[in-house]
């Protein structure tokens, strides 16, 4: 069974709060998406392979670490998994981004893959797939799904709020992918709306209702 690890940093408890508020526009939305991101980031990124290198430095040589093999391809699930993209890129500026379209079928109300655009060697990389929101945990399995059957195998999930219908079914339908959260909610409502929650994501990144 893939990990679960909620990353409760108290930087990252103190922006989810500003985060959350209805009054919070939607720039200072963005960037405390972004700067939360990052701090997600660290934990995620915490055992991917190094391995040594020599360098010369103004006093000798040391021998350092760097990041070994292909660098990591980040995946956000659009629109709203765009938000997230940036924190990651902040970490790993050499990372591939690849993005995955999905919508839901008005009459058997299962994902729909319009558009995904990955790099050639995924099978190579680990893909990190960023959703804002694992509410039902459909969208994301899907994502997951459609990634696999492109050859990826060592795959993640970041989101940022999670439910716990959303995590049990994600872990049901994928437990070899390990996922980060910043906060595991009370409970999904009729809507399937994450509760607290914090209201649509990808609305609240873009000023769109």
């Amino acid at each position: 069974m893939g990990k679960v690890t909620v990353t409760d940093h108290p930087l990252i408890q103190h922006k989810l709060t500003l985060l959350r508020d209805v009054n919070t526009s939607s720039k200072d939305f963005r960037q405390l998406l972004t700067e939360i991101t990052m701090l997600m980031g660290h934990e995620l990124t915490r055992d991917l392979p190094i391995q040594d290198k020599v360098i010369q430095t103004p006093m000798g040589t040391a021998t350092g670490k760097e990041m070994a093999g292909k660098k990591p391809v980040i995946v956000p699930v659009l629109r709203a998994g765009l938000g997230m993209v940036d924190g990651l890129l902040n970490l790993v500026p050499g990372a591939r981004v690849g993005h995955i379209g999905l919508y839901r079928d008005p009459e058997t109300l299962q994902p729909v893959e319009y558009y995904c655009k990955l790099p050639k060697d995924v099978s190579e990389r680990e893909v990190i797939i960023v959703d804002p929101m694992l509410a039902t945990g459909g969208s994301l399995a899907a994502a997951i799904d459609f990634v696999k059957e492109r050859g990826a195998s060592h795959i993640r999930a970041l989101c940022l709020l999670a439910a716990p219908e959303g995590m049990e079914a994600l872990q049901k339908a994928h437990p070899d992918v390990d996922i980060y959260v910043s906060c595991i909610d009370e409970k999904l409502d009729d809507n399937a709306y994450i509760v607290p929650g914090l209201g649509d994501a990808g609305d609240r990144i873009f000023g769109t209702k």
